[in-house]
Parts: structure tokens; C-alpha cells; sequence
């Protein structure tokens, strides 16, 4: 039997395995995106194939990110898309990137992953954000308060509590005592208890520096969101490195970035995938979200200057083009940032043409094909 609070995760359950010439283990990110004409049902469809493609070619983990009240993106429960995937594969690690912390109470994340830790064993991870995942009024109606600074304010002390609830080991006389997150180390511990304590390891999730400190500090992993706040890369990687203690779940620092890719068999279309990428995020930037249009409804939009300098600002931080281009630029970036791994998310209007971004880059890298 295992002792109360004896169970941390281990380190090769957070770092990934390189296969074939790629410069870092490849994983992926998967927005969940659903594409103007398409249904969310179709995209779950989507993710499914995704992760079975994904699990056979080598890519080292799946992960899902929690977003609300976009309608091109079907990602708002990724507990529930986890348990799903998990039913279609048997190797793959499944996470989320991640789940936004102070949209939730932390025994029902607790409670949540301790259930898929017992459908998928040893292979899910738990990413955490402390953005909201939305804009102001939606995180307002997930939360039930307005007090949203305060609670990104109050995020370590929610992670502490979280990771109690995971460990079953909060203190004698502490409120949460007698309270255990079930699935969880308590059966373990409890009279003829034979569930394993093995938990899923946590990362932090960042887009700017305050993330990147504090796992550090805590010695955790570490994913940082690059396809959406490329300036800030580097300067969050070294925080990192720099702030880092060891743990007793990490010996050394292990960051994961988010990267933008998109492989076609042909330059143009990449171009025209991209730009209809570019177009979904003007829209949600100014206030208009909606389902990810397609190439030709880009091609007829009138761009305004202003749109335009968005649209090359945006798409220079993704990486696209044919199979060679999106490898080279890969190779490029894995250097000048020396990410520990690469975790790819594919921007496109259908689940067909996302699909094929994988298989090429596994193509490119020589990635192992599953018999």
C-alpha cells in the first residue's frame, strides 16, 4: 500500500521520444476547429482520426485546448473530447492545453482527470491556463463573479489546492482534509484499496512571463503558447530555464512551444489555407467570432490596410508551405528557441486538409508508420 502523498508523477511521463530526423518529439495541438458548412460533429469526427493518425505515425501527444463561446472552435469541454479520444487509441498521451483554471472549482478538475487517469492509465496530462479562455463576459458567466483580475491573481493558490486534491494529501486539521477527488490516491490508501496513485503530471501554460516563473520555480513542465505570442518566445523561454528548481517530478527543464504549422502538396494552397487562418482571427479579434471560412470566401474578402498588415504579420509566425518548406522552417525553429518539443497546431478549414498537414510532416521527418 502507498503512503499518503508518495506518488508523484514520473519524468518519463513528461518527456517525449524523438522519432525519425525531427529535430524534438512532435506532438499536437487540436483546436478543435469547425470550418463554415461544417458541424462540430464533424470536427469531433475530425479529432478521432486526428489521434488515431497521430498515435500511429509517432507523434508523441494529443492535446486539446478549452475555449468558449467561439463558434469555430468545439473545444469548450476537453475533459469530455479526452475521455472520447481516449476510447479510440491505446498509446498516445492525451492532455489538455489546457484547462483555464480559474474557470473551475479544483476538485472538479481533480475529480475530472482522475477519472480519464483511470480510463487511459499513465498516459494523460493535465496543461493549466490562467487566462480565461474567452472574452470578459463569457469568463464572467463560466465564473459567476466579475472578479476576474482577482482570480488570475489568486491562480498559485488554486494550483496548490489542485494539486492536493490530485495527491490526497492535504494536511491534518486543513478544511479540505477529509475531502478526496475520487478517482483518485484515496482508494489506494483505503482498506483493500489496489487502484494505483499514479496521477497525471501537471504543466503550466503561458503566453507571456508570469506562467514561465512560476513553473519554474515549482520545477514543472512547461508549454508555451508561440503560435499566438510569438514575441514573447524567447523571453519566457529563458525566464524559465532561468527560474527553475528541481522537482520531484523534473531533474531539469522541459519545454514544450505551440507552433502554427501547415504542410500542403502545394505552396499556393498552404498560402490559401492560411490567409483564410488569418481572416477567422481578424474576426475574433474584433469582436465578430465565427466558423473558420473558407480559401475562396478569403479570396473575395476586401481587406483593409490595417487587415492586410495583420494578415502578413500573423501568417509570418506560421510555419507553411510543402512538406520541405514546413520541415525546414521547423528545423529553424527548434533551434533558435531550443524547445524540447514541438507541438504542432494545424489552422485549416477542413478536417481533410489538417489531416494531411500531419501525414506530411511525418512523411518529411521519416516518422515511424504503425503496422
Amino acid at each position: 500500500m502507498t503512503t499518503r502523498g508518495e506518488h508523484p508523477p514520473a519524468e518519463e511521463d513528461i518527456r517525449g521520444r524523438r522519432h525519425g530526423t525531427a529535430p524534438t518529439p512532435l506532438s499536437v495541438l487540436d483546436l478543435v476547429t469547425v470550418g463554415s458548412g461544417t458541424t462540430a460533429t464533424d470536427a469531433l469526427r475530425t479529432s478521432v482520426e486526428l489521434t488515431r493518425l497521430a498515435e500511429s505515425r509517432g507523434y508523441h501527444r494529443h492535446w486539446v485546448a478549452e475555449h468558449h463561446s467561439m463558434p469555430g472552435v468545439a473545444s469548450s469541454s476537453p475533459a469530455v473530447i479526452l475521455a472520447h479520444l481516449a476510447a479510440h487509441t491505446t498509446r498516445i498521451r492525451l492532455g489538455s492545453g489546457g484547462v483555464m483554471l480559474p474557470n473551475h472549482a479544483p476538485l472538479v478538475i481533480a475529480e475530472q482527470f482522475g477519472t480519464l487517469e483511470a480510463l487511459a492509465p499513465g498516459r494523460v496530462d493535465l496543461g493549466l491556463g490562467r487566462a480565461p479562455g474567452t472574452d470578459g463576459a463569457t469568463a464572467a458567466a463560466l465564473r459567476r463573479t466579475d472578479r476576474l483580475h482577482e482570480g488570475a491573481d489568486e491562480f498559485p493558490q488554486q494550483l496548490a489546492e489542485l494539486t492536493r486534491f490530485l495527491d490526497d494529501d492535504f494536511p491534518d486539521g486543513h478544511p479540505y482534509a477529509r475531502i478526496h477527488a475520487v478517482p483518485g490516491p484515496v482508494q489506494a490508501t483505503s482498506p483493500g484499496g489496489v487502484q494505483s496513485t499514479r496521477r497525471p503530471p501537471i504543466w503550466l501554460l503561458g503566453s507571456s512571463g508570469f506562467s514561465a516563473r512560476l513553473a519554474g520555480t515549482l520545477g514543472l513542465p512547461f508549454a508555451f503558447a508561440h503560435h499566438f505570442s510569438a514575441q514573447n518566445t524567447l523571453p519566457a523561454l529563458d525566464l524559465y530555464r532561468e527560474s527553475f528548481r528541481p522537482s520531484a517530478v523534473l531533474s531539469a527543464p522541459y519545454a514544450v512551444i505551440g507552433v502554427s504549422a501547415l504542410a500542403t502538396d502545394d505552396e499556393e494552397e498552404a498560402r490559401r489555407q492560411v490567409r483564410a487562418a488569418a481572416l477567422n482571427m481578424i474576426r475574433l479579434r474584433t469582436g465578430r467570432p465565427g466558423l473558420v471560412p473558407t480559401p475562396e470566401e478569403a479570396e473575395a474578402h476586401r481587406f483593409t490596410d490595417v487587415e492586410r498588415d495583420f494578415v502578413t504579420n500573423w501568417n509570418s509566425n506560421v510555419v507553411h508551405g510543402t512538406a520541405d518548406q514546413v520541415r525546414a522552417g521547423l528545423d529553424d525553429l527548434a533551434k533558435r528557441t531550443g524547445a524540447d518539443e514541438l507541438m504542432l497546431t494545424a489552422n485549416a478549414h477542413t478536417g481533410a486538409v489538417r489531416l494531411r498537414s500531419y501525414e506530411l510532416i511525418a512523411d518529411a521527418y521519416g516518422l515511424p508508420k504503425a503496422p
